[in-house]
């Protein structure tokens, strides 16, 4: 046998607990009545309210953190350009290499972002384990892009600095660059493979 409780306030609304453990708050007058709200508690236990935080939450670490690591590889790096562009000016194209690997890694940091944000609808339910598993994607794949680009930038300032003195380091400057960019794009892949977990149903 279910039983329903329901509550009835002076302004007009009324709250119902049914017995299949759904809250229901709905207007009624003389002439019609209103759903304004309906929920199941098993919704509440497993999409509560704070879940979507959780889910732009990661979407904020994937973006920021990852423009950060660009921003400081880009930086570091232009300080080296702009010493060895006084010297040896025609050296300036080759040494924008650290520069153009850093912007990659805003790329990745902007492709999770987008992936996350997608996922979050305010119709629809959002589960506690959506927010936690994309909180987990954006932290993933923004302190991964984060040291790759705080990497880039030491080899970028110091690597252009003594390939000015010597042209061999060139090939071995740009293995470093490789090496280093590809930490964030390891961080991607990770945060890709989570966030198909969160679409199998």
């Amino acid at each position: 046998m279910q039983l329903n409780y329901t509550v009835s306030f002076t302004t007009g609304e009324k709250l119902e607990i049914r017995g299949d453990l759904r809250i229901v708050i709905h207007t009624e007058t003389k002439q019609s009545s209103q759903l304004i709200y309906s929920m199941s508690m098993e919704s509440v236990e497993w999409a509560p309210a704070y879940a979507p935080f959780l889910g732009f939450a990661g979407c904020s670490a994937a973006v920021v953190l990852s423009f950060l690591g660009a921003a400081i590889g880009t930086a570091k790096s232009g300080i080296g350009i702009a010493g060895i562009g006084t010297f040896k000016p025609e050296l300036i194209m080759k040494s924008l290499i650290p520069v153009v690997m850093s912007g990659i890694l805003a790329i990745y940091g902007l492709v999770v972002g987008v992936l996350i944000s997608g996922s979050i609808s305010p119709t629809e339910d959002y589960t506690l384990f959506n927010g936690v598993m994309h909180l987990s994607c954006g932290l993933s794949v923004g302190f991964a892009c984060l040291s790759s680009g705080y990497a880039i930038g030491i080899v970028g300032d110091v690597g252009v600095r003594k390939f000015m003195h010597q042209a061999r380091l060139f090939v071995g400057i740009v293995l470093i660059l490789i090496f280093s960019e590809v930490l964030g794009l390891y961080g991607m892949i990770v945060a890709l493979l989570l966030n198909t977990k969160g679409s199998e149903k």
